[in-house]
């Protein structure tokens, strides 16, 4: 239980951590699209995770076999997701060492098995600001890593995805808020292209957010259709005991 609990205090440093130290919610956060049921989806999600989060991040509590639900088989699994270890009954853990880590980072990179359920406010769901948080950076010479975030200000994770994405920056326009002129967000200026289109960006990112999503909670999927085949079954079990109740009462006055 006491993991559990770590892990979870962990998976908040990505949002206020040392590592992330001044970060804050400075824009509105955009809706993650919800593919929770599209294995193709997830399964693209999944090879994101493992190709770009893995090398820092862990995921301690998910098996790399608890990927078979998904649809791959562990054929796939061993000859495409196994780079941390040999062994699909493995965790996901990072390869990465703690001290170097902690140098590097200023603290070790929080395990992202629950980071999807771990933040939400007003703004949105945890997905919702992880699919904002990851179509938001830009280049910030000011910072050490070269870059910054506008969801996260000042977050000390460089951007992992910018060879898919490219650079951009923020362009910015002036508005009045309660009787001051204030800068808004106004859209971005590609810098330099990508390897991906903004849209293809915006659909790989989805893709990545939803398996974390999936990964907080594997067994969401069927915990949800168990539930509509109880519902079903109640409302079956209602209707038949009120014509029995009917039937055994109405010779009664």
């Amino acid at each position: 239980m006491k993991k559990i609990i770590l892990s979870l205090l962990l998976a908040c440093g990505l949002v206020t951590g040392t590592a992330h130290a001044g970060g804050g919610e400075t824009i509105a956060w955009d809706k993650a699209p919800n593919t929770l049921n599209d294995l193709g989806a997830l399964q693209n999600g999944a090879k994101l995770f493992v190709n770009y989060c893995l090398n820092c991040h862990s995921a301690a509590y998910m098996r790399f076999n608890r990927l078979k639900d998904i649809g791959l088989t562990e054929q796939q699994i061993k000859d495409n997701l196994l780079f941390t270890t040999d062994k699909v009954g493995e965790t996901m853990k990072a390869n990465i060492n703690p001290a170097q880590a902690k140098e590097w980072f200023g603290a070790n990179p929080p395990d992202l098995t629950v980071i999807a359920r771990s933040r939400s406010s007003h703004s949105g769901t945890g997905a919702d600001y992880l699919y904002t948080y990851l179509r938001t950076y830009y280049r910030d010479e000011n910072k050490a890593t070269g870059w910054n975030n506008l969801a996260f200000p000042n977050v000390g994770m460089p951007h992992v995805l910018h060879e898919l994405q490219g650079e951009r920056r923020p362009v910015y326009q002036t508005i009045k808020a309660h009787g001051h002129d204030t800068q808004a967000l106004k859209g971005w200026e590609q810098v330099k292209p990508g390897s991906m289109s903004p849209q293809q960006y915006d659909a790989a990112v989805a893709d990545l957010v939803n398996y974390m999503q999936w990964m907080a909670e594997p067994a969401q999927n069927t915990r949800v259709r168990i539930g509509v085949w109880v519902m079903i079954f109640l409302l079956g079990f209602m209707v038949l005991a009120w014509r029995l109740n009917a039937s055994f009462w109405k010779d009664i006055r």
